[in-house]
């Protein structure tokens, strides 16, 4: 009998681990291979998902930034970490969200800032130029509300957000950065924009008191940040964050 009820948790198990691998493959079959290309030739690969839509109405468009670990040139890394939650059935069901998310050639960055004193300098990579170039076509070949243009991002994804809404403040409704970091000194420029920042308390990669300084500048400006700081999460706080139903129907209900 102990034999039959190991042998049958073994397969539960066994089932259970099936079924997410299964659900991941189908959810990333969601986003469709895409690339956009430059007046100059400069090529940024990215997924998109589209959900099932009405083509006189309009819906929001949600940015994700990955992290560094998935840079490259195969149009499939980025979808590695946080993206898929987007497109589970009760997100696309609620919400009909269009999602973006590129991925950043090797050896590039989503953001410029100073490495002495986090300063954000005053040209944009090339990942991030050709980014908002993308968000311009999308907004003029998609059903896009440009009053909810949402992003977010992971590590080098959360400082590429930063990055983004302190150089087009217009242009986003809200942001989520995870374990990322910004420019204290521009906190004014973004405080209108809703934020939620995320950050596990034990992370060694990315130091929390990063995301703390930026909660700590955006009050002072005048803003009111949400923040998150898991107590026992190291680097992979984008997994509890992404996994937050709270978060998602946060997002969805901010427009400028």
């Amino acid at each position: 009998m102990k034999f039959l009820k190991s042998s049958l948790f073994a397969w539960s198990i066994v089932l259970l681990c099936f079924g997410s691998i299964t659900n991941s493959f189908s959810q990333s079959a969601l986003f469709s291979y895409q690339k956009y290309v430059s007046a100059e030739g400069d090529t940024l690969n990215y997924r998109m998902l589209v959900s099932d839509y009405n083509p006189t109405s309009k819906y929001p468009l949600v940015i994700f930034l990955h992290g560094s670990g998935e840079r490259g040139d195969d149009n499939e890394a980025q979808l590695k970490w946080g993206v898929l939650n987007f497109a589970s059935d009760q997100n696309m069901k609620m919400h009909h969200p269009i999602v973006i998310a590129p991925q950043c050639p090797k050896d590039m960055s989503w953001a410029n800032f100073s490495e002495e004193d986090m300063a954000l300098k005053p040209s944009p990579t090339r990942p991030m130029e050709l980014l908002r170039e993308l968000i311009n076509e999308a907004v003029l070949k998609l059903p896009v509300d440009t009053n909810r243009i949402y992003i977010t991002g992971l590590s080098m994804g959360g400082f590429g957000t930063y990055d983004a809404i302190t150089r087009y403040p217009e242009l986003f409704a809200a942001a989520v950065p995870v374990c990322g970091g910004g420019d204290v000194s521009k906190a004014e420029t973004i405080a209108n924009i809703p934020i939620w920042i995320f950050h596990g308390a034990l992370d060694g990669t990315v130091d929390p008191v990063l995301s703390q300084n930026m909660v700590e500048a955006l009050t002072k400006a005048g803003a009111h940040p949400g923040y998150t700081q898991y107590p026992e999460t190291s680097h992979f706080s984008w997994i509890a964050a992404y996994s937050d139903p709270m978060l998602m129907d946060w997002l969805f209900s901010q427009q400028k």
